[in-house]
This record gives structure tokens, C-alpha cells and sequence, in this order.
């Protein structure tokens, strides 16, 4: 049995670890955090695409109850006419539906999934060096302990010390050009549809929001501008609000009615990202190809990621990392491409055939753990 360093216990460690056991691996996870809630704030979608990844590894049905599902997404204008209203997804089957949810949420039901099956997780173990010869790889953490497994997994996110370990010259991430604030409701929105996520085009702010089933609005902005720091959730109000008032929008009154769960992050993405593997290591998820988020495809390409590199050391170990590279860099560089533009006003290129670089049928085909690559 393969025995797997994970490196990183967010959403593409978690389903990693899943995936590569499913595949008859034995992973065991280390996450740099002491304790497993540290990330509390930011909300997220997870399409059609990463439901049907995490089906694969059954995680779908975890998933799906920690969240609301979607199933519709209308576009508003600033003075708040009705631009396009469109289904969301494989949205007739209910494990398929795009699901909101919190970050922290989806990776307490991948936790879970790893320890009810028996995965090892490791905290408190931040990765400082990992060194590899011909027949295995070394792990080093901070606190002095080391591990030793046939391969390491960088899943340790868009500041990866992994990366930095593959390719010691990798550029570090850019800044995408926008500050993006999301927040939580309960005093907001009457009759909003359910099942729904309304997207405005505000005159200053990209600005989305759903309201799940016991009635919280869930929120984001999106402003074009210099980065900024962290900033207390009042100020964040009394910027944010006069740039949303102009419009004919529920956007500001949400905003104004948000409470102390209000938090901004300066949108970053790797925009290349030379070097992915070395014979020992290999990166996925946001250490590997990490996007702004402005077309809401982070965690799903992650989970995809989790799937393609279990199917791969399941069926050719001795070229899964090549085979990996090979079907994931043109899709993910896609996004990554794709997110820029958004972030600067743009249309996203699509290929032919389909918006995510390769045809609906054959990620499906790719995704399907009965079948091979």
C-alpha cells in the first residue's frame, strides 16, 4: 500500500486523502493549524462539476447537507432590470445541484468523511523542507518531528510551501486587482426566490446574494481598486454602502444590514505556474493553479483535481503524475484565465465545444471512477 503525505487540510487535501484511500492509497494528512476551525468567514458555490467529483469518492450526500442548493441565477443590471434568468447546472438531480455553503462547513464534512474512514490527520504540522530520493520522500515541520512516505501532495493553498519546494524560482501570487468582502444576514431580502442566487452588475460593485432555507442572506462584493488591509466590519460598511446606493439594487441595504459577520480578502491568483511535480511531489487545488474568484470555480476544480490524480495512481502508478499534468493543466489554466478576465471587466475566452476546456461529456467521462482515464 502507497503510503501519501498529504501537505494541507483544507478542501483539496481533504479530498485528496478521500480519493487517493478510495483508490487503495494510504494517505495521512498534515495540516499546519493547531485545531480544525480556523477558517470561520468566507462562503463559497460548488457546481455541478465539484457535486459530481465529490460523488465519486462518496462525499456527495456530506456535502449536499451542509449546505442550500441552487438551482437558478438571475443577472440584474444597476437599476435592477432583469437581464438574464437561467437554470444552474445538472440542477434535476439533487447531488448534482450547485450547493452554497461556507468554506469552513465543506471542509467539517470532508473532515469528517477522512476520519470515519480511518485517514490519519496530523495538527500543528507546518511543512519547512521535504527532501526525496530514489524510493521515497522526507516531510520536515516546524515543530522539529519529520514523516516519510513513497509521495507528497502539495495541498497547502495558493502560498504553498510545496511550490516552493518543486520550483524555488515560482513567482509568488498577484494580486487580481480586486478587494472581494462577504457577509451573512438575517434582516435582509424579503421574498427572494428560493433556491436562487441573484447576481448584480452594479455600476461600482459585482455584487451576488442567495438566501438559504431558514432565511440568512449570504453575500458578496466584489470592488475593483487597490488591495487593501484587514479592516473592522464598520468600516467595511461605510465603504462599501456608498458605492452600492446609486443603484437600484437591494445591494446596499443588505450590506447596511450586516452585523460584526462582514470580512474582505484581496483577491490573488497564480496566473503560471511552471512546475507542478517533481518525481516525489506534486501540487494540487490553489497550490497548483489558484484563480480569483470571480468564476466561482475554485473548490469544484479542486475536487476534480482530487478525482484525476486517484483514477491515475490507481491505473499507471509509474506515470499517474505525468498523466495528472497532462489532462489538468489546460482546464485549470482555462480558469485561471477566464477569473482574470472577469476581474478586469472582461468576457472569459471559451473554447470550442465547451466554457471549461474540454467538452461536458469527456470530464464526465474523466471524473467516472468505474472507468479509466
Amino acid at each position: 500500500m502507497t503510503r501519501i503525505l498529504i501537505v494541507g487540510g483544507g478542501v483539496g487535501g481533504l479530498a485528496a486523502a478521500l480519493a487517493l484511500h478510495k483508490a487503495g492509497a494510504e494517505p495521512v494528512v498534515y495540516e499546519a493549524h493547531p485545531r480544525s476551525d480556523q477558517d470561520v468567514g468566507a462562503f463559497l458555490t460548488l457546481a455541478s462539476n465539484g457535486m459530481l467529483a465529490l460523488a465519486q469518492f462518496g462525499a456527495a450526500g456530506p456535502v449536499a447537507e451542509a449546505g442550500f442548493p441552487l438551482t437558478t441565477m438571475r443577472v440584474v443590471g444597476h437599476d435592477g432590470a432583469e437581464l438574464a434568468s437561467v437554470p444552474l447546472g445538472l440542477h434535476e438531480e439533487p447531488l448534482t445541484r450547485y450547493r452554497c455553503l461556507r468554506r469552513a462547513s465543506l471542509c467539517a464534512a470532508l473532515r469528517a468523511e477522512v476520519l470515519r474512514r480511518g485517514i490519519a490527520v496530523r495538527q500543528g504540522k507546518r511543512l519547512v523542507s521535504a527532501t526525496e530520493d530514489s524510493s521515497q520522500v522526507t516531510a520536515v515541520f516546524g515543530d522539529g518531528t519529520s514523516a516519510t512516505g513513497e509521495l507528497l501532495i502539495g495541498a497547502d493553498g495558493i502560498d504553498s510551501t510545496v511550490r516552493s519546494l518543486i520550483d524555488p524560482s515560482a513567482a509568488p501570487p498577484r494580486y487580481a486587482g480586486q478587494r472581494v468582502c462577504y457577509g451573512y444576514t438575517t434582516e435582509a431580502v424579503r421574498g427572494a426566490a428560493a433556491e436562487s442566487i441573484e447576481m448584480i452588475r452594479g455600476s461600482a460593485v459585482a455584487f451576488g446574494h442567495a438566501v438559504s432555507p431558514g432565511g440568512e442572506t449570504y453575500w458578496f462584493a466584489r470592488v475593483t481598486g487597490p488591495a487593501g488591509e484587514d479592516e473592522t466590519p464598520a468600516r467595511l460598511r461605510a465603504w462599501l454602502v456608498p458605492l452600492l446606493r446609486p443603484d437600484a439594487t437591494p445591494a446596499a441595504d443588505i450590506v447596511a444590514a450586516t452585523g460584526e459577520r462582514l470580512m474582505v480578502t484581496n483577491a490573488c491568483d497564480l496566473p503560471e505556474v511552471a512546475r507542478w511535480r517533481t518525481a516525489r511531489m506534486l501540487l494540487v487545488g490553489d497550490a497548483a493553479h489558484a484563480a480569483s474568484p470571480a468564476t466561482g470555480q475554485g473548490a469544484s476544480m479542486a475536487l476534480e483535481d482530487a478525482v484525476i490524480l486517484a483514477k491515475a495512481l490507481r491505473d499507471a502508478p509509474s506515470t499517474a503524475f505525468e498523466t495528472y499534468e497532462r489532462l489538468r493543466r489546460p482546464r485549470v489554466e482555462l480558469n485561471v484565465a477566464n477569473s482574470a478576465r472577469l476581474t478586469a471587466g472582461g468576457a472569459p475566452r471559451r473554447s470550442p465545444g465547451a466554457p471549461a476546456g474540454i467538452p461536458p461529456e469527456e470530464l464526465a467521462r474523466q471524473l467516472d471512477w468505474a472507468g479509466p482515464l
